[in-house]
């Protein structure tokens, strides 16, 4: 088949490799003409694991077509995905502008029977606005002979798995009550829905909400395991233990269920913010999600709050060193991790900050390489030097197992603020070092 997917970011160009590589044609669209520039060359411009072999392969096969011109996308194909972002508005609702420009794109260029697929995260009732934005611009046209269906099928990608959670999700979503549609789709998805019946169909409101409703119960899980966390250090529990009990219960399970300084990334927190700003905008008081997002502001904090206890309040002029930009392991993307609290925190108390990222340095160059502040350190081991502490703020595996001796001798003071529960107390202490962490059960924290 052949595809075009407007927005190659995240969503729309994992979207495309994978399609690609089950055999399809696909066009991909964005305005971007640097990005499409690197892409042309097969180079990703952000990192997912497995995705730029997808894209050099598939590219060098023919399958996969970069370009900035909508024109060409839109007359490449009658199957046309919206991926363009949703960010936050002030107010916290997401902002459509992308999603309706592009369909207003597709109305004004379109010679044939076109489907119209909403990919990106969107609020209930948006492909109703895509739809109406296009009847507008065809009757505007004088073009009413000419024919369109908008559905809903939203992605469910982890980055850091995306590619494989496209390749072999768990489930498909499908937004429509149009039959030709749900063919279409049915064959275009046949690559990943054959072992058994993956796709869920349902009306498009109900897709539309699906999506948003998934990450805000992820969200949930996320802050009440860090409020627990917190309780246990108060009543002297260990969080760790109250992890494995409750996980044990096959109602709850253990996947978000790991406490630290709080999530962040391109969708936890707008995602919960823009549900809250729809249940309001039907008048309903989201105390459940409100409480969801304070909660996950106060984290970010958490650690500060220690490292202010442990130093007297005396930050300025000392040296931390930072392990972990990222939001979450295996992704260069920076946008409202922990880290950039805490380190905004620690500049604003007038210390400096050694940091170290496997992935995620230019990300942090560009957007503090203008800091004096900041030094970007090219391993683990060169952020500790002469650090007045370590602070750990990603799991990224290859922190998990340091040369303790290293950091001992590296570091002024033998101690180590862990925002992700690496390592276990009772080895840190036969290991000299003084250890902080969540919820755990730590002579620090006695």
């Amino acid at each position: 088949m052949k595809v075009t997917v407007f927005g190659i970011g995240y969503v729309g160009l994992v979207h495309a490799a994978v399609l690609a590589t089950a055999g399809h044609q696909v066009c991909c669209v964005d305005t971007n003409e640097e990005k499409i520039a690197r892409l042309k060359q097969g180079q990703v411009p952000f990192y997912e694991p497995g995705l730029e072999p997808l894209v050099r392969d598939n590219l060098a096969e023919g399958r996969l077509i970069f370009t900035t011109d909508a024109a060409e996308g839109v007359a490449f194909s009658n199957l046309q995905f919206i991926a363009v972002g949703t960010p936050s508005c002030t107010d916290g609702s997401a902002d459509l502008r992308y999603v309706l420009d592009v369909a207003s794109t597709i109305a004004n260029l379109m010679e044939q029977h076109q489907i119209v697929i909403c990919r990106s995260t969107v609020p209930v009732g948006t492909n109703e606005q895509v739809a109406h934005r296009m009847e507008q611009i065809l009757f505007e046209r004088n073009r009413r002979d000419l024919t369109f269906d908008v559905a809903s099928n939203p992605e469910f990608l982890k980055q850091g798995s995306a590619v494989a959670d496209a390749s072999k999700p768990d489930r498909i979503i499908v937004g429509t009550r149009n039959a030709h549609t749900l063919e279409v789709l049915r064959d275009l998805y046949a690559f990943s829905n054959r072992n058994h019946e993956k796709m869920i169909v349902m009306d498009v409101r109900s897709a539309e909400l699906t999506k948003y409703a998934a990450n805000s119960m992820l969200a949930t899980k996320i802050s009440f395991m860090n409020e627990m966390a917190n309780l246990a250090e108060k009543l002297g529990a260990d969080i760790e233990a109250v992890r494995k009990g409750i996980g044990s219960d096959q109602r709850i399970g253990y996947d978000f269920i790991y406490p630290g300084i709080g999530y962040g990334g391109s969708c936890f927190p707008k995602d919960v913010q823009a549900l809250i700003q729809i249940a309001e905008s039907c008048g309903l008081d989201a105390k459940v999600l409100k409480a969801i997002t304070q909660r996950n502001q106060e984290q970010k904090r958490f650690m500060l709050d220690k490292i202010s206890a442990y130093f007297d309040g005396k930050l300025k002029g000392r040296t931390f060193a930072l392990w972990g930009l990222s939001f979450k392991p295996n992704t260069d993307d920076m946008r409202e991790a922990p880290s950039r609290v805490l380190m905004e925190a620690l500049w604003e108390a007038g210390a400096i900050v050694q940091a170290y990222d496997p992935q995620a340095m230019e990300e942090a160059q560009r957007l503090y390489g203008h800091r004096e502040d900041l030094v970007l350190c090219g391993t683990k081991e060169t952020a500790l030097r002469d650090a007045d502490a370590l602070i750990i703020c990603t799991e990224w595996k290859a922190f998990h197992a340091p040369d303790f001796d290293l950091i001992l001798n590296k570091l002024k003071t033998p101690v180590l603020f862990d925002g992700r529960n690496l390592f276990e107390p009772e080895k840190m202490r036969r290991e000299g070092i003084t250890y902080y962490c969540v919820g755990r059960l730590t002579e620090s924290a006695q």
